[in-house]
């Protein structure tokens, strides 16, 4: 009798186990760049800290399947200190950290999306990884590929993950600009870093 409950048992414990799966949801930090008093590259009433905060909204929005799990830094027009977006970041335990920014140049032809990642992160591969893919499906006629950096910049070295900076660019390029401020383009921008982080 003893044999036939344990085996019972054994039979309930695995039926309910075939409903429950191990979760493999991504979390990702989408950053969008500047905020409050600090609002960033600007050009005529245009400026980074709005249309970084309208992608990443967009990129929040458009996360509807159960493949990830997205969560903005600043999700009003508030500043946010360098040292407070790192402490958040890594008390996320994120597996990854994408920073919005949009760039300027006095060259007025200069133009082009690329990305940034630090050596002195530790998973510096695996950031140079997702800024090259990252870079590669963002860049278009409109917007040509400048390729992927290095630099020192805080939340790229002191992220406990992989972390990427995006500058999806430049205000001060005509073509650039108009690509950046219209809704098309934040929805294209928005949608292809979607489709990115839910393959």
């Amino acid at each position: 009798m003893k044999k036939v409950f344990r085996i019972l048992g054994i039979a309930v414990f695995a039926v309910a186990m075939s409903f429950t799966t191990p979760s493999e949801k991504k979390l990702i930090v989408i950053d969008a760049g500047h905020g409050g008093h600090d609002i960033g590259a600007t050009h005529g009433f245009h400026n980074e800290k709005k249309i970084t905060s309208n992608i990443a909204k967009k990129i929040k929005g458009l996360n509807t399947g159960d493949k990830v799990e997205i969560v903005l830094l600043r999700d009003t027009d508030n500043f946010k200190s360098l040292t407070d977006r790192v402490d958040e970041i890594n008390k996320l335990n994120a597996d990854l950290v994408i920073s919005l920014h949009v760039n300027k140049n006095a060259n007025e032809s200069a133009s082009g999306v690329e990305a940034y990642v630090s050596e002195e992160n530790s998973k510096y591969e695996v950031s140079k990884a997702h800024a090259e893919e990252l870079v590669s499906i963002l860049s278009t006629e409109k917007i040509k590929s400048r390729g992927v950096k290095t630099a020192p910049f805080m939340v790229l070295k002191k992220s406990k993950t992989a972390a990427v900076t995006l500058e999806l660019g430049f205000l001060s390029n005509s073509n650039d600009r108009e690509y950046l401020i219209s809704d098309q383009g934040q929805n294209e921008i928005a949608s292809k870093i979607s489709s990115y982080l839910n393959k």
